[in-house]
């Protein structure tokens, strides 16, 4: 009974949470910026035991926007958007780092699948939530060798949510 009493405990204490529009999953590196605008995520969060929590994430590669079309079609080649339409991403550890949180996991792009650690904060509005956070990736590391291709891309997150 006491197993049973604990597990609805913790069930209780996890928080499922939709994706709420307008969000911004915005890339920047050498020449290169834009934004994705297709963003669907899986997100199990508990602020107060983050260990619990489980977040996990999709972009659809199509949904690039540089603001100039042949920019565009250059990432989206450079992605390899016919063979691998999708970026991912799926934690395996989050924890809590001061006032903010880590997201551990891995990030599959292009095929490659590499570790990354998104820093991220958190702030609880009730019913409804901010996630804002940001990680930096190489993309050589995922095979992403397209001439224009910067060392590194930093990658800013802005995505509000609602209690599911």
């Amino acid at each position: 009974m006491l197993l049973i009493i604990s597990i609805s405990a913790f069930a209780l204490a996890l928080t499922n949470y939709k994706v709420k529009t307008p969000y911004e999953v915005k890339f920047s590196g050498g020449r290169i910026s834009g934004i994705f605008e297709d963003l669907k995520a899986n997100i199990q969060f508990d602020k107060e035991n983050p260990e619990q929590s489980k977040i996990s994430a999709t972009i659809n590669v199509e949904s690039i926007a540089t603001g100039f079309f042949i920019k565009n079609n250059h990432a989206k080649d450079a992605l390899d958007a016919d063979n691998h339409p999708t970026i991912t991403f799926v934690s395996t550890a989050v924890s809590k780092s001061g006032n903010a949180y880590l997201a551990a996991g891995k990030l599959t792009m292009k095929g490659v699948t590499k570790p990354i650690t998104i820093h991220f904060t958190f702030d609880d509005k009730g019913n409804e939530g901010l996630f804002k956070g940001g990680f930096k990736v190489v993309p050589k590391d995922f095979n992403i060798t397209r001439n224009g291709s910067p060392d590194e891309l930093t990658i800013d997150l802005t995505v509000p949510v609602t209690k599911a």
